[in-house]
């Protein structure tokens, strides 16, 4: 019997396992990387290319991936149809696409919300601008907390180990050099940005690029996303900052009151 059990027991870790190597092949895919070998997933994964091609049938068999002509795979309609799910379920995306195009609107700078995971933020949602002159990022691709407006409102708000886990991390990412790397300076200017209420960054992740972001409250005042504003640093001058700052902020305050705050 307990011999019965104990087998039991190893089946039920080689499953578990199976489930999350599987899980782990599917986070591999981004919106920069929507296509992707056995060899780049096998070093992306560090899973041989043996286990990956099972995986990977399995994956397709139930509509998770897609094996297309060049012998490539990518994220299947199952993946799409749980996307469609969440969205649909989760009523800060059902309520913010009308609040960023009146942002748009009323600025006309690119908008956009931005969500916390782990040490990453992504963007979820976007509003482009009308300019012909604008900046934008991917849905979906990680960013750094540490650096640009959006990031540092996460990054403030984050739970104690998120954020005592940046500031130890001796090494953050210089992408300009006007990004903080410095432990001690990045904590100032969180603590600049907690008192402040929102966060403003110039040339910290894209040269040339300034972005205003502020927090999305929940109903326990938890800060799991940001609104941002984004553009060139010769629209957005210190006096036109603060001038659609009250516009972003009133867009924060709207966006947490979905949230229940």
């Amino acid at each position: 019997m307990i011999k019965k059990d104990r087998q039991s027991i190893r089946e039920s870790d080689r499953q578990v396992d199976t489930v999350a190597k599987a899980l782990t092949i599917l986070n591999c895919f981004s919106a920069s990387e929507p296509e992707l070998s056995l060899k780049t997933l096998s070093e992306k994964t560090g899973l041989y290319k043996s286990r990956i091609m099972r995986l990977c049938g399995t994956l397709s068999a139930q509509g998770f991936l897609v094996k297309t002509s060049r012998a490539t795979y990518e994220l299947g309609p199952r993946v799409m149809i749980l996307g469609k799910v969440y969205e649909k379920a989760h009523s800060l995306l059902n309520s913010a696409g009308p609040i960023l195009d009146k942002l748009v609107s009323a600025t006309e700078e690119s908008a956009a919300i931005f969500m916390r995971d782990g040490m990453n933020r992504f963007c979820i949602m976007q509003k482009i601008g009308p300019a012909s002159l604008r900046f934008s990022v991917s849905e979906g691709d990680p960013l750094p907390l540490h650096a640009g407006a959006p990031g540092k409102v996460l990054l403030a708000w984050a739970p104690e180990n998120i954020r005592e886990q940046c500031l130890h991390d001796q090494d953050l990412k210089k992408f300009t050099s006007k990004t903080i790397t410095n432990p001690k300076g990045l904590e100032q200017e969180l603590d600049s940005v907690c008192l402040k209420g929102y966060a403003i960054s110039e040339g910290e992740v894209v040269h040339g690029a300034v972005s205003l972001a502020a927090p999305i409250y929940d109903h326990e005042s938890n800060v799991n996303y940001a609104i941002h504003l984004g553009g060139p640093a010769q629209r957005l001058t210190p006096a036109r900052l603060e001038e659609i700052l009250p516009l972003l902020m009133d867009a924060a305050r709207r966006l947490s009151f979905f949230e229940g705050a």
